[in-house]
């Protein structure tokens, strides 16, 4: 595991920042004034504001560990999607007086961060509402819109080594040897050979870009008069070059239900996505063995980390328990009969 993945892993935390540190600098270098209120963030510090003007906004100021090439790769990737659909309903990077889109910034504590300002997109949080397949379809078709969008984009730390990519899971194993023995610990051990062994040398030849890489359902805002028209995509921190594949199966893995086929829902996410940017036979051919990968991530990576900063523990461990539960139905469906589903939901002929 490189150094800068432990990086991750060890400098989670790091100093407070005042919501009146952050007004100061929204009027530095926005010439705007608003009150601030501070966000939810396993690492930045993100506050949200009600200017003075009437409008809403993002102020987000960087972990200091952050690498300043990383920033300015999910700051570009932005400016990037919205030149391509400028009705991608993502947030938009403001930019500061003198015209630049961030800013490098000294904090009361001595430390410094990159500063951006990103407009407010209304909304309800998914998470927070009542499923259905309308709202699932429309999420599919709006991720699939933003990956169109993020087809041709190009980045030099698009490569950077993140926790979260599926590609890279035998990163996972320090934080495995770690874990107490017991049955959930043997699961995702015996998952993560099998992945080595079987899944990830198929990831080199697949289709490749930059992702999302985490439509989690608190990423995810809502018309909340229709409850059914994806208001926003947020959060880009956990963006990476990856099998384009790898997108869907992150967001699959949030969308399981409690059924004989726990894909069942997610096939509603699938088919949107499908009908905007159309899967390969051998894309469709990894993704039911990719989500179990993604949810033995989630429960391996969040378990950890509460371990290690127990007074975040309720904010770090918000998808655990779905996703333990996720990936044993998902494994009881067993490979054969999921990838036989995912063929016949893409309309393809396929070797399950």
């Amino acid at each position: 595991m490189s150094d800068m993945v432990i990086d991750q892993l060890f400098s989670t935390m790091a100093a407070p920042v005042e919501c009146s540190e952050a007004t100061a600098l929204l009027w530095q270098h926005y010439g705007l004034r608003g009150v601030a209120s501070p966000l939810n963030s396993e690492r930045d510090a993100n506050f949200h504001i009600r200017g003075y003007d009437g409008r809403e906004y993002v102020l987000k100021l960087t972990h200091p560990a952050e690498d300043r090439a990383v920033t300015d790769f999910q700051s570009r990737a932005l400016l990037h999607a919205l030149a391509r659909d400028p009705t991608l309903p993502v947030p938009q990077l403001l930019p500061r007086s003198d015209g630049q889109p961030y800013a490098v910034v000294n904090m009361a504590d001595g430390s410094q961060r990159v500063l951006r300002l990103l407009s407010y997109l209304g909304g309800q949080p998914l998470h927070q509402l009542v499923r259905s397949a309308a709202q699932r379809r429309h999420l599919g078709e709006t991720l699939g819109r933003l990956d169109n969008a993020l087809r041709d984009y190009v980045h030099p730390a698009a490569h950077h080594p993140l926790l979260w990519d599926i590609q890279h899971a035998e990163r996972l194993q320090p934080l495995l040897a770690e874990t107490p023995d017991g049955p959930q610990k043997a699961v995702l051990a015996d998952w993560l050979v099998h992945f080595i062994q079987q899944v990830q040398p198929v990831l080199g030849g697949l289709r490749r870009q930059v992702i999302h890489n985490d439509l989690n359902p608190h990423n995810v805002l809502v018309d909340p008069q229709d409850q059914i028209t994806t208001a926003g995509l947020i959060d880009f921190g956990d963006m990476v070059e990856a099998p384009l594949i790898n997108e869907l199966a992150v967001a699959c893995s949030y969308q399981l239900s409690s059924s004989a086929n726990p894909l069942d829902t997610a096939g509603e996410l699938i088919a949107g996505y499908h009908a905007v940017c159309p899967l390969l036979a051998e894309e469709v051919a990894i993704l039911y063995e990719l989500i179990l990968t993604r949810l033995c991530m989630t429960v391996t990576i969040t378990g950890w980390r509460a371990a290690r900063y127990p007074e975040n523990s309720s904010y770090i461990l918000r998808n655990n328990g779905l996703s333990w539960d996720g990936l044993q139905r998902l494994s009881a469906l067993g490979r054969a009969r999921a990838t036989d589903y995912l063929f016949q939901l893409c309309q393809m002929k396929g070797q399950a």
